[in-house]
């Protein structure tokens, strides 16, 4: 069976975000091989709000090529929007607005390969606490924040992990991989 992968990243004190939405603070380095955990997953999961605002990113002419290469990437995987508000938006992703569970279950069973859970915070910590994530796979970058949007603000229950894998870059990230137990 498919797994799902939350795979994002986060600053020392747990934000994945600043307090104006900035993410300037994220390091993308050929050293964390996201290329590689993108040719792993075929399937994109979003909400509405991280959708409108990465889920159809086009690299501007000043990316560099690492950029330009990983958004192509992600700009060819099957899309899935959780929304309560929109039902389409004329570019082939699926908009899921009702049964989450169910339908996550079924997607899950379908053939192919991962899925990339991608958030934001609030189905992140949606999927969480239906235990639907199999694994998180944070990238954890060497700055503290103070403020800004909580990774874990919502989570009702404790989830219990179990690391599998450390990764760490020159650039000071260093990567976490837990399994979910009873996963």
């Amino acid at each position: 069976m498919r797994k799902i992968i939350l795979s994002l990243a986060v600053t020392l004190d747990g934000y994945i975000e600043g307090p104006n939405g900035e993410i300037d603070w994220c390091i993308m380095d050929d050293d964390t091989n996201f290329n590689d955990f993108l040719a792993g997953i075929d399937s994109i999961f979003y909400g509405r709000i991280s959708y409108d605002l990465w889920g159809n990113y086009q690299p501007g002419e000043e990316e560099d090529e690492l950029m330009k290469s990983i958004s192509e990437n992600i700009n060819h995987k099957k899309k899935y929007v959780f929304s309560h508000t929109k039902t389409d938006d004329g570019t082939g992703a699926i908009f899921i607005e009702t049964d989450l569970v169910k339908k996550v279950t079924e997607i899950k069973n379908l053939p192919g390969k991962d899925i990339w859970l991608y958030g934001g915070a609030k189905l992140i910590a949606t999927f969480l606490n239906e235990s639907l994530v199999d694994e998180l796979q944070l990238a954890v970058h060497p700055v503290i924040l103070g403020s800004g949007k909580l990774l874990f603000n919502e989570i009702t229950d404790r989830i219990w992990l179990s690391l599998k894998e450390t990764k760490s870059a020159p650039s000071g990230v260093v990567q976490l991989i837990y399994s979910v137990k009873g996963k």
